[in-house]
């Protein structure tokens, strides 16, 4: 039997989105990184955009946690594997602490790793107190590494926040408000600034030019609090024991002697590092390319076109012709092309921006889509597709209208498909689209269907 692989292990959460957890994990795990530990990052549902910047951070890969959409044996193979090689693992939460089904708490409770609470604090004083208290309480045996204030004004604030504390020992510090050191974007709520936002979350790291110096200016500001300041003997006290989960079926080779052209730039960039693993345990040659830049697709069998932000890049769409045509000769031939959320998007025939201007897309799919003030949809779903069922999320701003033939829907969990509700499916030709962002590992046998042109 093998035996349990024994880490530091602490799980970032928060009472609500925005309080300052990506900003707080990206700093710890930079500011031990830099010190020569090894760091893994892994983000606690799906998320994309939280994990440019983890990476960037830790200098590793980074995974997502999630007990429904990648499963519990799934989040024990990572954790042991990564348990085995590192110093300190770090976890960030999705949303508040206890929010959603699964939760952040329900993965820190099932683990057995610590929660570190982030509030932004910079309108409270003794409520923070209170706040701290209902976290750590309201779950009987929650795992608990204690709080830390985000965002505080000056020392007498900190003072105050930690004098509303009823256990001192919850106190992990006060970290103030960190400025970006540059002129880089920072659009974005105001005190998120360091690291900016738009309407899907964060700008990624690969986005500014500055984004080690923002990752190094808050891990500065994080090594003047009792948190930062811990050693890895201090950490000792947060070590987890990740047993070792049972040995797992072999992946499918499915897609043994095919390549699968992957969409991967600035406009098509919601790529689960899971889901192009997957792609090769299955025996693919996965090979990238930029639908932006390049005149052509590579050679290839099939093509997935992942999401994005299609929307930000509209005229390059428009303008290269030579990509157009050369996804239009590939779904002439036959070949599949699986596109969803950004990458759908770019196959209609239009877009109609947030500011009311339209812009021409690539055409291969009838109809547009409209881009919304508000989003459209968000949540787990999962996608029947041949008798097999896939995982994943929705989570988009704009809306489709398209007489594309919809061959099914997806569904939340543990519900029936229904014909007004869920991502629609879109089947023409050789091409399968939906707002749907898959989880590969959860059925590789669907994902062999969608890239093998078999209907679904």
């Amino acid at each position: 039997m093998v035996a349990p692989a024994r880490c530091p292990a602490i799980l970032i959460a928060a009472p609500a989105s925005g309080q300052g957890k990506t900003t707080v994990t990206a700093a710890l795990a930079r500011l031990h990184a830099r010190q020569g530990r090894r760091v893994r990052v892994f983000k606690c549902g799906p998320d994309f955009l939280d994990p440019h910047w983890h990476q960037l951070a830790s200098g590793a890969p980074v995974h997502q946690l999630d007990l429904w959409m990648t499963g519990e044996a799934d989040c024990a193979q990572r954790l042991h594997d990564a348990a085995q090689s590192s110093d300190l693992i770090l976890i960030e939460g999705v949303m508040g602490l206890f929010d959603g089904t699964p939760s952040a708490a329900d993965l820190a409770q099932h683990f057995g790793v610590p929660v570190l609470a982030v509030v932004d604090a910079s309108a409270m004083a003794g409520t923070f107190g209170a706040l701290a208290f209902g976290l750590r309480h309201y779950r009987s045996g929650l795992p608990w590494a204690g709080v830390l204030a985000n965002r505080v004004g000056s020392a007498r604030h900190a003072d105050m926040l930690q004098g509303g504390l009823q256990d001192a020992d919850d106190w992990m510090g006060a970290l103030m408000r960190v400025q970006p050191t540059s002129n880089a974007p920072t659009a974005g709520k105001a005190g998120a600034a360091l690291l900016p936002e738009r309407h899907l979350g964060l700008v990624a790291a690969h986005e500014l030019g500055d984004s080690r110096e923002r990752l190094d200016a808050a891990a500065d500001a994080l090594a003047a609090t009792p948190l930062g300041q811990m050693t890895l003997d201090d950490l000792q006290r947060w070590a987890v024991d990740f047993p070792a989960p049972a040995v797992a079926e072999a992946v499918p080779p499915l897609l043994v002697g095919r390549t699968v052209a992957v969409g991967r730039d600035a406009a098509f960039c919601f790529i689960y590092a899971a889901n192009v693993q997957c792609l090769e345990q299955m025996g693919a040659r996965v090979e990238f390319f930029s639908p932006l830049h390049d005149a052509a697709l590579p050679h290839c069998d099939a093509v997935w076109l992942p999401g994005g932000y299609p929307e930000l890049h509209t005229p390059q769409i428009a303008t290269n012709t030579g990509m157009q045509a050369s996804l239009r000769a590939h779904v002439a031939a036959g070949k599949p092309l699986w596109a969803e959320c950004g990458g759908m998007m770019a196959l209609f025939e239009s877009i109609t921006l947030a500011d009311g201007s339209t812009a021409p897309l690539w055409g291969l799919l009838p109809g547009r889509v409209t881009m919304q003030k508000r989003l459209a949809a968000l949540g787990p779903q999962q996608l029947a597709v041949a008798g097999h069922t896939l995982r994943g999320h929705t989570f988009h701003y704009s809306t489709s209208e398209s007489n594309a033939p919809v061959v099914t829907r997806t569904a939340r969990p543990n519900e029936a498909v229904t014909p007004d509700a869920g991502e629609a499916l879109y089947q023409q030709g050789s091409i399968h689209a939906s707002y749907f962002h898959a989880w590969f590992p959860s059925s590789p046998e669907a994902v062999a269907h969608l890239l093998r042109g078999v209907s679904a």
